[in-house]
């Protein structure tokens, strides 16, 4: 780490690249009108990844965060909770095409045994990933929404369940209406794909900056690799251990030393922090002043 010195600024910098792709993939699912600016989005888009990579969320706190914030911006609640759901289908459904681009590019620059066996446990967690998402899909079309509600309210003979259902149905009707929509769909996706590509800079600065330079086409590798390996992870707070233990291991098929590795693992848990803690106090910073403003209002 001390070796990389200001190069960890230039890395914490470049990532916000592929932040602002993927603003811009959540931007396309938002409704057109009382849209937020792209400033404000980009702001929320900072807190989801913060919260999604530094707490105990199951990478899915963030995103319920962030479809409050965005709600308080003025986007309608159904309109924001639909945006959340499709735009969480399009980062799993891209990350998935990211993860097959990486193997392939791996088989091509070699069959050894050591690489087939890399290959084929990676592909298995990500076909794992592959069904519970068809899963998923299946289940919004059907009505997510409506049925967890009426499951809740058959189980704990909520009446206050029951009257909710009226407004998941209307949830359910919006995340249908953006899947029919194809251009914001496709386009939404195409940007995504994008943020994840653009990811791999990333992992090429810091070998840059480590004084062991790799190749575009092994960065791609490595980070779509690691990408996969932290989705299969996701009950892990982080990640923690997993994902330096994985880059480790792809690091040692192109050559790269443990010692390499663990730091280029390392290096990406700094640039998570840099701007992930800042995330956290901006997210408490703002919900405490709504809190003050809100206890300052004279009683109705």
């Amino acid at each position: 780490m001390m070796a990389m010195g200001w190069g960890l600024a230039a890395v914490t910098a470049f990532h916000l690249a592929p932040m602002m792709l993927a603003n811009l993939s959540w931007r396309e699912l938002l409704p057109r009108e009382g849209r937020p600016g792209a400033l404000a989005l980009l702001w929320i888009r900072w807190i989801r990844e913060s919260v999604n990579t530094l707490l105990p969320v199951a990478q899915l706190g963030g995103d319920l965060v962030c479809a409050r914030l965005v709600y308080l911006r003025g986007v309608p609640a159904v309109s924001a909770i639909g945006s959340m759901v499709v735009d969480l289908t399009v980062s799993v459904l891209t990350q998935l095409a990211f993860v097959a681009l990486g193997l392939a590019l791996l088989l091509q620059r070699s069959l050894d045994p050591a690489v087939v066996a890399v290959v084929w446990s990676v592909a298995a967690g990500m076909g794992i990933l592959l069904a519970a998402m068809a899963a998923f899909m299946l289940v919004q079309r059907i009505g997510m929404f409506d049925i967890a509600i009426r499951i809740g309210g058959g189980l704990l003979g909520s009446g206050a369940l029951a009257r909710l259902g009226a407004t998941a149905s209307e949830i359910d009707a919006a995340i249908r209406a953006l899947y029919r929509d194809k251009r914001a769909f496709w386009t939404a996706m195409a940007w995504r794909l994008a943020d994840w590509i653009a990811g791999a800079g990333e992992i090429w600065l810091i070998m840059y900056f480590l004084g062991k330079p790799v190749g575009v086409g092994e960065a791609l590798i490595l980070e779509s690799l690691g990408t996969g390996v932290r989705s299969a992870a996701f009950l892990v707070p982080g990640a923690i251990g997993v994902l330096e233990a994985s880059f480790i291991v792809f690091g040692g098929l192109f050559g790269i030393s443990a010692a390499d590795s663990l730091a280029l693992a390392l290096a990406k848990r700094v640039r998570e922090l840099l701007l992930g803690l800042p995330g956290l106090l901006a997210w408490q910073l703002a919900e405490g002043r709504r809190i003050w403003l809100r206890r300052r209002e004279p009683p109705a």
